[in-house]
């Protein structure tokens, strides 16, 4: 495997969750730095401390054909005023040829749906062109003849697809689309006949908790036993409130989603052999009071489609994005990015909880997704609290969950993860 190959491997990690949300990174790592040399692995942790943007997001669009109950970001596939905010073709290769000039080497493609965008292979060809390894994110919906065309001749990385449901019945009941699981098929199959590397994944949401064996065996079965799911379900950064009512209706329970997390023997392994480096209790920010010490701005970055700068996809707050349509990323990257990343917090419940919290490495909160819960980016979120709680239950092997037959793992969810034979397949 090249060298900037397995850089994009563990660039594709970092920015797609941890192992906590995604069930993915320290299988991965691990398999990535036993093929790395010791040359390679200093040349890497030399360029993650020198904040070279490796990688970054493209969002093209927030339109999206389906409308699922969980979304934080679609809107209606024909949505005028979202479709004429766009980033034109030329602004998108603008930013591209900055950021190929600061070091960046791998480009996620997002949206909304990407394939929405009639110019989408004009911005894909680009992207190849100007020498990134490309990650497409899709619902495999749209995906058609020329698209497999297109990627048979100019290979994407890999293609990540969503899977809401193993039946149309449940697969429809998230997307509220009708005939969106016989186009997802349709697409999908398209994909793995044509030999592009597909990642599989799901989000876990009440409306298909029940469906996750299924759904689990049906990625595995067309992936070589790949795999991975994330119960977190983000607000919407519009901040619109019937919508964010609707997500919050759909979440997991604490309690569901750590059974989701024991009965996951990938998943529980790793929370287990983490335990010393995820508890800290002597965690504490005395010496500053700063509310970022998370990864944001560090070697990646995320343009949204209307050509907003931001840290991360969740760090929506008007005061932390910056306009690329009139400034330069070079700015948004060394002098804006860092004056966000050293935004400070007085606020005393802050300090005394989630600032000096020593399982806050168990826990979904950080400033981004504060605010988007709260409105301030310094508030405890009793979620996640929750959350994080129940994880250290878990890993001190105390017993007491689930609480009810509601909050068990859906049944036959124990076994879903395959053989340790079959979890062990080098892709």
């Amino acid at each position: 495997m090249r060298t900037f190959d397995k850089i994009g491997w563990v660039l594709s990690i970092n920015n797609c969750g941890d192992f906590l949300m995604g069930g993915k990174k320290d299988n991965a790592s691990e398999s990535f730095f036993s093929l790395m040399s010791i040359a390679e692995y200093s040349l890497w942790e030399k360029i993650g401390l020198s904040r070279v943007p490796l990688s970054f997001s493209l969002e093209l669009t927030s339109r999206c054909n389906n409308n699922c109950r969980h979304c934080y970001i679609n809107r209606p596939a024909g949505d005028r005023d979202a479709k004429q905010k766009e980033l034109c073709f030329e602004d998108i290769k603008d930013i591209v040829d900055e950021a190929v000039s600061m070091g960046a080497l791998w480009c996620l493609v997002t949206g909304g749906e990407p394939l929405l965008r009639e110019d989408f292979p004009d911005i894909y060809l680009y992207l190849k062109q100007k020498g990134l390894l490309v990650t497409l994110f899709t619902n495999a919906t749209l995906i058609n003849r020329e698209h497999i065309k297109l990627f048979a001749k100019y290979p994407p990385r890999d293609v990540e697809v969503s899977v809401y449901g193993a039946s149309r019945h449940t697969y429809e009941k998230v997307t509220r689309h009708p005939g969106s699981y016989f186009s997802f098929r349709q697409g999908l199959d398209h994909l793995l006949e044509c030999g592009s590397r597909v990642r599989l994944k799901a989000m876990v949401l009440k409306s298909n908790y029940r469906d996750l064996p299924a759904i689990a065996r049906f990625c595995r079965e067309r992936t070589n036993g790949a795999f991975r799911f994330d119960p977190f379900l983000h607000l919407r950064v519009d901040g619109n409130q019937l919508r964010n009512a609707e997500i919050k209706a759909e979440r997991l329970s604490a309690n569901q989603i750590v059974a989701l997390e024991r009965s996951d023997p990938d998943r529980f392994r790793a929370l287990n052999r983490e335990c010393n480096m995820l508890v800290n209790t002597e965690f504490c920010h005395t010496s500053s009071n700063k509310l970022f010490f998370c990864g944001a701005g560090m070697s990646s970055f995320f343009v949204d489609c209307e050509g907003r700068f931001r840290l991360c996809s969740s760090l929506s707050h008007p005061d932390c994005t910056y306009d690329l349509r009139r400034g330069s990323l070079a700015e948004a990257w060394y002098k804006f990015t860092p004056a966000i990343r050293d935004m400070h917090s007085e606020r005393t419940d802050y300090l005394e909880n989630c600032g000096s919290c020593p399982i806050v490495n168990l826990c979904m909160w950080c400033p981004a997704n504060a605010y988007l819960e709260s409105g301030k980016f310094d508030l405890p979120v009793e979620y996640f609290c929750e959350v994080a709680h129940q994880r250290m239950v878990l890993i001190q092997g105390k017993e007491g969950l689930p609480d009810s037959r509601e909050d068990e793992a859906p049944e036959g969810h124990a076994s879903f993860q395959g053989n340790d034979k079959k979890l062990k397949t080098k892709e």
